[in-house]
């Protein structure tokens, strides 16, 4: 959603006219919120097993993703029109023709920020006081290389010794 938008604002003639409204501002969190916040709970999901020793609760996890994932989408998506209607940005008071929008927004982002203590009192939480069953050395089918062959959590000195290493799977650049 935000490639899209960022090519509407890539034209002059539309970017001229959006430029200093809310379509920028939802524009700028599609980006950012969606492209790096999302990318660093697929992380904390990913490797969270590994850190902890113990698997989240996979139900926990599925309700905290679509919270987010809705939350999110209700909070900045209304922004667009907001920013098609001409509702600048930085403004203390606006007028009473943006309030249903906003008033949708609000509800988005209040959700959104809903999910996220969600995420940390029902999924982070209970990992962290090693609540849950034990994750297995490979929790995922995908899981390949030295960091998934020591059990979780890892041990302080991972190898006390250096792995052997299959050089004939190895590619050689040379």
């Amino acid at each position: 959603m935000g490639g899209f938008t960022g090519l509407i604002l890539a034209m002059a003639p539309i970017d001229i006219q959006l430029q200093d409204t809310y379509y920028v501002v939802a524009h700028f969190h599609y980006v950012l919120v969606a492209g790096s916040l999302f990318a660093m709970f697929s992380g904390y999901y990913y490797w969270a097993p590994k850190w902890t020793g113990v698997m989240y609760n996979e139900t926990h996890g599925k309700v905290h993703f679509w919270t987010s994932v809705i939350f999110f989408n209700v909070a900045f998506f209304p922004q667009h029109f907001l920013g098609l209607a001409g509702m600048p940005r930085r403004y203390a008071d606006y007028p009473m023709q943006f309030t249903d929008w906003n008033m949708l927004s609000t509800v988005g982002a209040f959700g959104f920020g809903l999910s996220q203590v969600y995420f940390l009192l029902m999924v982070v939480l209970p990992m962290m006081r090693g609540k849950g069953e034990p994750a297995p050395q490979r929790p995922w089918e995908g899981a390949e290389g030295l960091e998934w062959e020591v059990p979780s959590p890892a041990p302080f000195h991972t190898f006390e010794t250096p792995p052997k290493l299959n050089v004939s799977a190895t590619k050689v650049i040379g």
